[in-house]
């Protein structure tokens, strides 16, 4: 394979090619308040426990849920909900319940206080592992306490941010399996 051409790009975009992990809906609660944001941002930091990374922008209504509470749960939703995440990214759980407004149910978790979306394919309850980062960076450490994972379709279409509006949706899976080596992951 030949090298490929390339130019200079501007940094600022370049989370348009590093952020392929799903968009999000992340659900807080405390006190009798609820709020549901999108976020594009996370990362796995880790299997066992299973921990994700988020970063939250310490001027949104949910930083000071997720603050206060240490609980989340992690929503993925599918690419029939893209116009629903973009409207939910585009107001303030300040000034509307976006559970209402957008016709979500909010579904009881088990283990945390913040609900789950019921339209979401997935829905991971989370609770504050590490904190040491949020005041510095605004990166949560969560760790998944109890997950939820509609058995169909066993491969949900999600949607992918690549900045400036627009959007990736997964496709093909590619298999690899036999030249993978589980231990070197």
């Amino acid at each position: 394979m030949k090298p490929l051409r390339k130019r200079d790009f501007p940094v600022e975009q370049a989370r348009r090619f590093l952020e392929p992990g799903p968009i999000m809906l992340v659900s807080t609660a405390w006190q009798g308040q609820r709020n549901l944001m999108t976020m594009g941002w996370h990362m796995v930091m880790g299997f066992s426990p299973s921990l994700v990374a988020t970063y939250l922008w310490n001027e949104n209504h949910s930083f000071s849920l997720a603050r206060s509470s240490s609980e989340c749960v992690i929503n993925i939703p599918g690419v029939e909900l893209l116009d629903t995440v973009v409207d939910i990214g585009n107001c303030s759980g300040r000034d509307v319940d976006k559970f209402e407004r957008f016709g979500l149910d909010a579904m009881p978790a088990r283990e945390v206080g913040a609900p789950l979306v019921g339209q979401c394919h997935s829905s991971f309850e989370c609770r504050l592992h590490d904190d040491s980062q949020v005041e510095s960076s605004n990166l949560f450490i969560w760790e998944i306490v109890r997950a939820h994972v509609a058995p169909r379709p066993k491969l949900p279409r999600t949607v992918h941010y690549r900045g400036d509006g627009q959007f990736m949706v997964s496709g093909a899976e590619v298999s690899r399996r036999r030249r993978f080596k589980p231990d070197m992951l």
